[in-house]
C-alpha cells in the first residue's frame, strides 16, 4: 500500500499527463508547453526551481521557459558563457547533478556558473538531458535553495517528465510532415523572444512584477482562446488595454491550480 504522500504525489502527476494531453490537442504551443512542464517540475520533484534550455539551428542554446526569474537569468548566464551543468548536459547527452554547488569539484569545473548560482540562492543543481533517437534537443535543469542529492526516483520522474517534453517538441511535426525539428525549435525560440518582451512592457507600464506578467498574459490567452503570442505582441505594441488583462473571460484561464 502506498504511502499518503506517495499516493498524493501520483495524484499530481496523473494530473500532468491530462495537462499535457490537453495542450498537446488544443493549439499547439511550444512556449506554453515549455513553461507548464517548468513549473509541474517544480511541484512534483519539489524543487525550488526549474528552467528548460532549446537546442535551436546550428546547435544554438536558449532558454525557452523557467519557473522563477531567478533560473531564468542563472540558465541564461550559463547559455551565453557557454559554461555549466546544463550545457555539459545538452554536450554530452547525460544528467549532470551537483547536489552541492559550492563543492570545491563543482567549483573547477565551472566557477562563474556556480557563484552565480549561489549569489542567485541556489545551492544544489541537476540537469536531466531531453533526447529522440539520441539526439538531445534540450535540458530540464532543476535548481534546489539548499544542498540536495536527488532520489534515484525523483531522477526517473524527472527525466520522464523531459521525455514528455520532448514528444511535445515533435509532435507537430509528426502530424505535419512538412515541419522539420529545427524550425519548430526556431518558432519556439523566437516566441520566447516575444514573451520577454512582452514581460518588460507589463513590468514597466503595468505595474506587474516580472515574475507574473507570463502568468497574467497565459491566463488571459487561454481565458479567450487566443494564441500566447498573439497576446504579446499585442501587449507589444499597444494593442492590448493592459488592465484587461486582470480580468480573463472565456474559459476562465487556467483552472484551478495551474
Amino acid at each position: 500500500m502506498s504511502s499518503p504522500k506517495s499516493a498524493a504525489r501520483e495524484a499530481r502527476l496523473a494530473r500532468v499527463v491530462v495537462d499535457l494531453t490537453d495542450t498537446l490537442v488544443s493549439e499547439y504551443d511550444v512556449v506554453d508547453l515549455m513553461s507548464m512542464l517548468a513549473e509541474r517540475a517544480v511541484d512534483l520533484l519539489e524543487v525550488t526551481a526549474t528552467a528548460v534550455i532549446l537546442v535551436g539551428p546550428r546547435g544554438a542554446l536558449s532558454v525557452a521557459a523557467a519557473s522563477s526569474e531567478s533560473s531564468r537569468l542563472l540558465e541564461m548566464f550559463a547559455v551565453d558563457g557557454e559554461s555549466g551543468p546544463c550545457v555539459d548536459c545538452v554536450r554530452t547527452g547525460v544528467a549532470v547533478s551537483c547536489p552541492t554547488v559550492q563543492d570545491a569539484d563543482v567549483r573547477r569545473r565551472w566557477p562563474e556558473f556556480s557563484t552565480r548560482a549561489v549569489d542567485a540562492g541556489f545551492g544544489a543543481v541537476h540537469a536531466l538531458p531531453m533526447c529522440l533517437r539520441g539526439d538531445v534537443v534540450g535540458v530540464l535543469t532543476l535548481l534546489d535553495d539548499a544542498p540536495h542529492v536527488l532520489a534515484d526516483d525523483d531522477r526517473r520522474l524527472g527525466e520522464a517528465l523531459a521525455d514528455a517534453a520532448t514528444i511535445g517538441l515533435i509532435h507537430e511535426r509528426t502530424i505535419r510532415q512538412a515541419t522539420t525539428a529545427a524550425e519548430q525549435l526556431q518558432g519556439a525560440l523566437t516566441s520566447r523572444v516575444l514573451v520577454e518582451q512582452a514581460k518588460g512592457v507589463l513590468a514597466q507600464q503595468g505595474g506587474i512584477p516580472i515574475d507574473e506578467a507570463f502568468a497574467v498574459m497565459r491566463r488571459y490567452a487561454r481565458g479567450r482562446g487566443q494564441r500566447l503570442g498573439e497576446v504579446c505582441s499585442e501587449v507589444i505594441d499597444g494593442r492590448l488595454d493592459l488592465a484587461a488583462l486582470a480580468a480573463p473571460r472565456g474559459r476562465g484561464g487556467d483552472r484551478p491550480g495551474r
